[in-house]
């Protein structure tokens, strides 16, 4: 899903508009990964939102040490947000390098949700992450991914109710990436956001499931 002008994960995917400063290149449209193949994908439109580190523990992911020398340029990546089958409350971050050559990301995006008519972000939530600090290659024409569980306990009350959006910057620790990269995703009316948890960057999106899994431990 988008920034705040993309479709919410569950429903048909449709055009957004963009907010803020980002570049049109690190706009997102399209369906993620073939590893997500039974995910609805949504548009994204960027500018607004905290960006910076998620809270929670740091995440740590595969390094090499040619693509760490090359942090990614936010004008080479491009971010869907889709819905997991089979897992309401999750969502599978997919961030691609487009470019010419391989390049690194932080060991997860900076990700944070809040309200989108909001104009103090200060207070977004930010989500519970596995440990770990290695950067994560990436190598060019290839995805990461990362899943992140809005409501990993199932819980039917409580949560924030006027949270209505994800934002996602794709680096975290900033590198070559300006906080007008952060783009926004609507989260659909029926989402509930309770204790929020999330992995690192992963090849695929089974591996991204199984790195959420021992988020918070």
């Amino acid at each position: 899903m988008a920034g705040k002008a993309a479709p919410a994960p569950g429903d048909p995917s449709h055009s957004s508009s963009e907010k803020g400063s980002a570049s049109p290149s690190s706009s997102q449209t399209g369906k993620g990964g073939g590893d997500n193949e039974d995910a609805l994908s949504t548009s994204g439109s960027g500018g607004r939102g905290t960006g910076g580190a998620s809270g929670g523990k740091p995440g740590s992911g595969s390094s090499d040490d040619g693509a760490a020398a090359h942090p990614c340029d936010s004008q080479n990546l491009t971010i869907n947000v889709t819905a997991r089958a089979g897992a309401p409350s999750q969502r599978v971050i997919e961030t691609r390098n487009t470019g010419a050559a391989a390049c690194s990301l932080s060991s997860s995006p900076g990700v944070d949700l809040g309200n989108s008519g909001s104009p103090d972000q200060s207070k977004n939530i930010k989500p519970i992450l596995a440990s770990g600090t290695s950067r994560f290659p990436v190598p060019a024409g290839r995805s990461a991914y990362t899943v992140i569980d809005l409501n990993p306990s199932g819980a039917r009350g409580g949560g924030a109710a006027d949270v209505d959006e994800l934002n996602v910057l794709a680096d975290q620790e900033g590198t070559n990436m300006p906080l007008a990269a952060t783009r926004n995703f609507p989260l659909g009316g029926d989402a509930r956001v309770v204790n929020p948890t999330m992995g690192l960057y992963q090849s695929s999106v089974a591996e991204a499931a199984t790195s959420l899994a021992s988020a918070g431990e």
